[in-house]
């Protein structure tokens, strides 16, 4: 039986990011030269026991040396730029001290986690002030996964992510540690954290030059905050986790050779079964880890990893021994409960680059109510019209769902069986998700392309139970904004942060006043 090898995106190249909107050509900044990817160092617990678990999670401003001459100033939790990645065991009760050691307010939204909200999950409702310290506790309770941390704090999310405030967050369970696939951190497995960046005068950045309410795009490519990243390969397999943390841009991967790249884990799940493919999409807050085998090669040879036509990852080849191990055809089993065929099919429209349902978001409107641990469906449609949409990659907080099909037909290949938190939706498009949220809280729902959810492609469900109701205290703008404000010793009016012109807070702003969240 031929093996199936899938050698397209899968989405239609109308619809891709090259296509529409101000899109930004890469290029390497001149002067630079190859350097070795950077693998960010493991976050080292404060304690553990048996069944618990501490850390200590700081977000810091510092200088990085990104290209040629000055250093840039960048943002990063426990570091300079990005962060460390914090590993995690299902079972483990976690234990979390979260420090702002910045000039500004931020947030800790823990993108894939299934914890409760609104205030663990780190949203618009749970800023950290400068200075201040906050205590939060979980317990992992889903199975292997490459999650993340980044800064949510509305409407400046953008902007403090521009910064570099996004890490890695890795879950471990019995079943990855049996399988039979690259797991040596840093050695043959690798984050590989896709992001791009504008460099202004002096090598720094400028978020509020570079702001565009339709998503941001750049020139420079930046991996894990390097710029034209090599790997030394010294084994025959190398496992990549690759992260879409860029603000707007999709990332259209492909080897030299269309070597096969076989995908084992979508967002929050391994597949159930492994997929081959020479080409992957990976759009903004999506995770998709992959196998490349580089039998075929010898040392000495190089091999690149493009996006497009442009050169992003060299993997220089060196002496391996023989790997003979196979992969096997079923890695994972997921839960798929079933929806009571009495419940309505919640519908959700993205429209335009910042509505939902025909709504800009309200950080104290609830937009949804739906009841703790029971499975529903969602049909999520992408309202833009063909001819001018936008792929808009949908995020729901607090859960993970299972993709039931694309316009009434099967799902793409590496989405079906798998756990899911983000997903593409194209212009036109329905894609129907089984949704249960294993928790209670306010969450939020909203667009991946950071600048439409600033700007209001974003709403709040609340998970309860009936039988327990519970009342929230939510932020509002007027506070948050007060707080920017007295941060930067202005006053309330000069506040400008992304989107605030179409947030719907109620609040005139100006939008040529001093910036607070986000010009540095």
């Amino acid at each position: 039986m031929t093996e199936n090898v899938y050698t397209d995106y899968f989405v239609k190249e109308e619809d891709f990011d090259k296509n529409h909107f101000h899109y930004k050509e890469l290029h390497i900044p001149e002067g630079v030269k190859p350097q070795p990817l950077a693998v960010p160092p493991v976050l080292s617990p404060d304690k553990e026991t048996d069944t618990d678990i501490w850390f200590t999670i700081e977000s810091v401003a510092g200088e990085s040396q990104i290209l040629p001459g000055e250093k840039t100033k960048t943002w990063g939790y426990n570091a300079p730029l990005l962060g460390k990645t914090m590993v995690v065991k299902t079972g483990k009760r976690v234990h979390v001290t979260l420090k702002n050691s910045l000039s500004e307010l931020t947030t800790f939204h823990w993108h894939g986690m299934d914890v409760p909200g609104p205030i663990t999950d780190g949203g618009c409702h749970a800023p950290v002030y400068p200075g201040e310290e906050k205590q939060i506790e979980f317990t992992v309770n889903q199975p292997a996964a490459l999650t993340w941390l980044h800064a949510h704090p509305c409407p400046s999310t953008a902007a403090q992510v521009w910064m570099g405030l996004a890490m890695g967050v890795v879950i471990t369970d019995e079943n990855e540690a049996k399988l039979p696939i690259p797991k040596q951190y840093g050695v043959d497995e690798f984050p590989v954290i896709l992001q791009d960046r504008t460099y202004h005068e002096h090598n720094q950045l400028d978020y509020r030059a570079d702001y565009d309410p339709m998503g941001v795009f750049a020139e420079t490519p930046l991996i894990n905050g390097v710029v034209r990243p090599f790997i030394d390969v010294t084994t025959q397999k190398v496992r990549l986790l690759f992260l879409g943390g860029s603000n707007r841009r999709e990332w259209r991967l492909h080897f030299d050779d269309d070597i096969v790249m076989t995908q084992i884990a979508a967002d929050d799940s391994f597949l159930p079964h492994p997929v081959k493919m020479t080409k992957l999409l990976v759009t903004p807050g999506e995770r998709l880890q992959v196998v490349v085998d580089f039998s075929q090669y010898h040392d000495g040879d190089i091999v690149n990893l493009y996006t497009d036509d442009f050169k992003l990852i060299e993997f220089r080849i060196h002496k391996f021994e023989t790997d003979n191990s196979v992969i096997p055809d079923t890695l994972f089993t997921a839960d798929i409960p079933e929806v009571d065929p009495s419940l309505p099919i919640r519908k959700v429209t993205m429209d335009g680059h910042n509505m939902m349902n025909g709504k800009e978001f309200a950080m104290q409107r609830i937009d949804m109510k739906q009841v703790v641990g029971q499975a529903e469906y969602w049909d999520v449609t992408n309202t833009n019209p063909k001819d001018h949409g936008m792929l808009h990659p949908f995020h729901i907080h607090g859960t993970h769902f299972i993709v039931v099909s694309r316009n009434g037909q099967k799902p793409y290949p590496n989405e079906i069986g798998c756990y899911k938190d983000t997903i593409a939706v194209a212009p036109g498009e329905t894609v129907r998700l089984l949704v249960k949220f294993p928790l209670e809280g306010v969450f939020m729902y909203h667009c991946h392309i950071i600048e439409h959810e600033d700007a209001g492609m974003m709403a709040q469900i609340e998970v309860y139970d009936p039988d327990h109701p519970k009342t929230y205290k939510l932020m509002d703008m007027e506070t948050l904004t007060k707080a920017f404000a007295e941060e930067k010793g202005i006053k309330p009016e000069e506040v400008w942060m992304p989107g605030m012109d179409t947030e719907g807070c109620g609040m005139a702003m100006s939008k040529d006043a001093t910036s607070s969240a986000s010009h540095h």
